[in-house]
Parts: C-alpha cells; sequence; structure tokens
C-alpha cells in the first residue's frame, strides 16, 4: 500500500518536535522521575500509539490498523527485556538514578535509527530473497526457545566488546562529571563514563532489533506499519523503565511469555507460504500470552507475600508486642 510523502513526513516531524520538547523543556533540569511521573508519562506514550492506531483504521481500514496494533504489542512486550538488561547496566556503572533518563533518551535516539535500517535491511531482503522468511522465522523459534531456558541468566556489561575498545582508545576520566559524555581538562577533552553507559546501551540494543524486527515482520511487510508501530513503542521505554522499576514483581514469568510469543510468531512466518495466519488471530493470541504471564506473575507475587506475612507471624513468640498492666 502506497502513503503520501506528508504523512511519513508530518510522522517523522512529530516525532521530533515531542523528543527535542522531552529534553529541552520536560527534562532540562535532570532528576529521577517518581513512579507517579513514569505512570502519566507511560499511558501519554501509549494514549498517543493508540491514537495513531485509531487514525490508520480510519483512513486504512481494519486490517491495515489490527497489523499496527500487534506489532506495537510485540515490540512493547520485548521492549521489557530492555528495561531488565538497563537495569544491571546502570547498576554495574552505578550511574546516579537523576542522570539516567538523559542515558536513556540518546539510548532511544539512537534505537530509533538503528531500527530505521534493520526495518530497510529486512523489508528489502524479503522482498529480493522470499526464502529470507524461512531464515527470519527459525531464528524467531531460536530466539523464543534460548530467551525460556536461560531465564535468570546474568548480564556481563564488562564482557561488552565496545566497552573493551572504548576503554582501550579512548582516555577517560575516572568519575562522572554530571551527564556531560565528554569533559575538557587542561588541553585535552575526555570521556567520561556516561560515555560508557550509553555505548552499551546502544551496542544492545542491536541484539534486540534483531529479535524485534523479524517478529513484526512476520505481521506485516508493510513497511510504513512496521516502522510507525516500532517507532511508538520505542518512545515509550524510558517512562517503561521507571515504571518497571517500582514494580518488578508483575514481570516475573514475562520473559517465558515474551518466549512464547516469538515461537508463535516464528512458526507463523515459517508457515506463511502455506497457510496465512489472520492478524486478528495473531493479536489475539500475542495479547493473551503477554496477559497470561503478568496475571502469572501478579499471582504468585501475592502468595509469596502471604507466604513471608505467615511465615513472620509464625516466628513470632507468643504474646510479644503485649503489654499487662
Amino acid at each position: 500500500m502506497e502513503y503520501p510523502i506528508w504523512l511519513w513526513t508530518a510522522f517523522t516531524v512529530g516525532i521530533i518536535v515531542i523528543l527535542a520538547f522531552d529534553l529541552w523543556v520536560i527534562q532540562k533540569e535532570a532528576h529521577a522521575p517518581s513512579f507517579r511521573e513514569a505512570a502519566l508519562w507511560s499511558v501519554f506514550w501509549i494514549v498517543l500509539a493508540l491514537a495513531f492506531g485509531g487514525y490508520i483504521f480510519l483512513h486504512y481500514g481494519t486490517h491495515k490498523g489490527l497489523e499496527y496494533i500487534t506489532g506495537y504489542l510485540i515490540e512493547k512486550s520485548l521492549s521489557v527485556d530492555n528495561v531488565f538488561v538497563w537495569m544491571v547496566v546502570f547498576q554495574y556503572f552505578a550511574v546516579p538514578p537523576k542522570y539516567q533518563h538523559r542515558v536513556l533518551f540518546y539510548g532511544v535516539l539512537g534505537a530509533i535509527v538503528m531500527r530505521a535500517l534493520f526495518i530497510a535491511a529486512g523489508v528489502t531482503l524479503i522482498n529480493l530473497f522470499h526464502w529470507v522468511v524461512f531464515v527470519f522465522g527459525a531464528i524467531l523459534i531460536f530466539t523464543g526457545i534460548r530467551l525460556a531456558v536461560r531465564h535468570g541468566e546474568e548480564v556481563h556489561p564488562e564482557r561488552n566488546p565496545v566497552v573493551r575498545l572504548a576503554r582501550r582508545f579512548l582516555p577517560m576520566t575516572a568519575e562522572y562529571h554530571g551527564q556531560r559524555f565528554f569533559v575538557r581538562q587542561g588541553h585535552m577533552l575526555l570521556a567520561t563514563p556516561m560515555l560508557l553507559v550509553l555505548l552499551v546501551v546502544e551496542s544492545t540494543d542491536v541484539v534486540f532489533a534483531i529479535d524485534s524486527i523479524p517478529a513484526i515482520l512476520a505481521i506485516t511487510r508493510d513497511g510504513f506499519i512496521v516502522w510507525t508501530s516500532n517507532v511508538m513503542a520505542i518512545l515509550g521505554l524510558r517512562a517503561l523503565y521507571f515504571l518497571v522499576v517500582g514494580m518488578l514483581g508483575l514481570f516475573r514469568y514475562l520473559n517465558y511469555g515474551l518466549a512464547a510469543v516469538l515461537v508463535f510468531v516464528g512458526v507463523k512466518m515459517l508457515i506463511s507460504e502455506f497457510y496465512k495466519i489472520h492478524v486478528g488471530i495473531s493479536l489475539g493470541v500475542v495479547a493473551t500470552i503477554i496477559g497470561v504471564a503478568i496475571l502469572a506473575s501478579v499471582i504468585a507475587e501475592r502468595r509469596e507475600a502471604q507466604r513471608l506475612a505467615a511465615a513472620g507471624r509464625a516466628a513470632d513468640p507468643p504474646g510479644e508486642g503485649t503489654t499487662l498492666h
């Protein structure tokens, strides 16, 4: 389907304006967003994404609208894995909470650029070499299985080759200088540890893009839908990070849900030449899998809290805390 050039331009310019406003107005003063602020921003990004989805439904029909919503949901779900990696990275580099948002801003900006390159490459490869569909499908199934079995596997930022190269070739300060990536000391321009953090965030996103782009290409090969749904999901990543930090218990089993989603879309891609799964069914399956994973996590968290409370009561000596007069 052809989309007018003004629509591509308006979407891109709108994203640039929002990001600029966020950087130079909302986040002008470095601070760690509260849970409430993160929740409000998350709601804003979700509403914005759904509003754009409504535009797609209205002007391009139900089928395209469902493709957009399914792609958005898949990318949003897979983005949670990014969030957990960011937590490890920030802890490893001891990044002050009030400076994390600035790193994530540039990380998201870089992710958008890289996703554009990956989307263009993926769509082009499928159009030129149709058998690539089966390669992408196999990659997704393999990644889904690996995600399920590696639950709890540790992330080691110090092993990142980008970090090793940067530490070897870049003159660097030993401490942070606010949220700056470079500082001038005498006649030398030195990198700060904040630049290392940004390099790790950017390089790990390449790995996640390898998973998420084939996943959405299993739903649609419409470049505009793939691009807009990905960007809309990525824009809410920073708010999602600070939100997840405050509610980790809801994501205990999400890795297994994401693994199931990847396997499903991988199978969908492998059988696409023989059987087409309707996009509405795909949306229902993906939403159900993610919903069940979150529900199971909530139930497990509540049961554990009840068990700990019961154990605490059993450990208290009889009559403790009671004063006789």
